[in-house]
């Protein structure tokens, strides 16, 4: 009877214990909205991360050697990372799709309107409100006609809360200007321009996922596409207008990413990281200044 009664006792001692535990501490680390419980969520609130990130990436070919999804993939490393590093601020999950055009040619692309998107980025700045967020940031990784809706969102949600004391801003240093200055780096070493699917691309998914499947690195090798347009042309097709130039490969490749490797990747990334937490941090220290918290 004695040897039966033990393992009952400890049980319910072990049982007991565990109900009077209290619930553990968020982990400080834990800043993905879709990763997190709603708890989680409002401890954090609680404890400072009053920012909500929106970060975009996109669905569209990037040539033979990156996955379609390379944007939105990219997206959630990059978001996740910046508020990481702000601590004060909690990435919100990343759109998967954005102003594009399908193609036959290239079936690699499900895009948006610019007006579509717009309308998303209204809503979701809306309920990050009434969720508790005091501030938002919009942020993308794809060109075309997104910046321009970024910022008019952002102008019009601000206008909308700021007598509230929360604020809406667009992050564009993310993307424009940290993409800019690393194409002029390459070009200063020596490597070749590209516009799409070239080295940024390529280089930044062989960081972030290159033992995940995101690149096809046996296509490296032979990953050139046609020539990249000269700056202040781009946007304007990727054909060549000299009728004598050879036929276009029209692979989903603008430029040369031969050279690409994890390295240059991962310049590419903490660029972006670097120049979007400096400008948040410009961002939220205004409206600290203006509403006096």
């Amino acid at each position: 009877m004695k040897q039966t009664l033990l393992p009952i006792v400890v049980l319910a001692a072990s049982t007991l214990g565990f109900a009077q535990a209290k619930p553990a501490a968020p982990k400080k680390d834990l800043v993905e909205f879709e990763m997190m419980t709603w708890p989680e969520v409002k401890a954090a609130m609680a404890a400072g991360k009053t920012t909500a990130l929106f970060y975009t990436g996109g669905t569209e070919q990037r040539g033979p050697q990156n996955v379609n999804g390379g944007h939105t993939l990219m997206g959630r490393e990059i978001v996740k990372t910046i508020a990481l590093r702000l601590g004060n601020a909690i990435a919100m999950p990343v759109l998967p799709y954005t102003p594009n055009n399908a193609s036959a040619d290239l079936p690699g692309t499900i895009g948006l309107t610019p007006e579509l998107l717009g309308a998303i980025l209204e809503r979701v700045t809306d309920q990050a409100m009434v969720t508790g967020f005091k501030n938002v940031v919009l942020m993308g990784d794809h060109g075309g006609g997104q910046p321009a809706t970024y910022a008019d969102v952002a102008k019009k949600m601000d206008a909308k809360y700021s007598a509230e004391g929360k604020h809406v801003y667009f992050c564009d240093e993310v993307y424009a200007k940290a993409q800019g200055d690393f194409d002029k780096w390459l070009q200063e070493k020596g490597y070749p321009t590209s516009s799409h699917a070239g080295i940024p691309d390529t280089s930044t998914m062989l960081y972030l996922g290159g033992d995940k499947g995101w690149v096809r690195k046996e296509l490296i090798p032979t990953a050139e596409g046609d020539p990249a347009p000269p700056p202040g042309a781009r946007g304007r097709g990727r054909g060549q207008a000299d009728p004598n130039a050879p036929p276009r490969k029209n692979n989903g490749i603008t430029g040369d990413a031969r050279r690409s490797t994890a390295a240059l990747g991962k310049m590419a990334f903490d660029i972006k990281i670097d120049y979007a937490v400096k400008q948040i941090q410009g961002f939220l220290a205004s409206s600290t200044k203006t509403t006096g918290q």
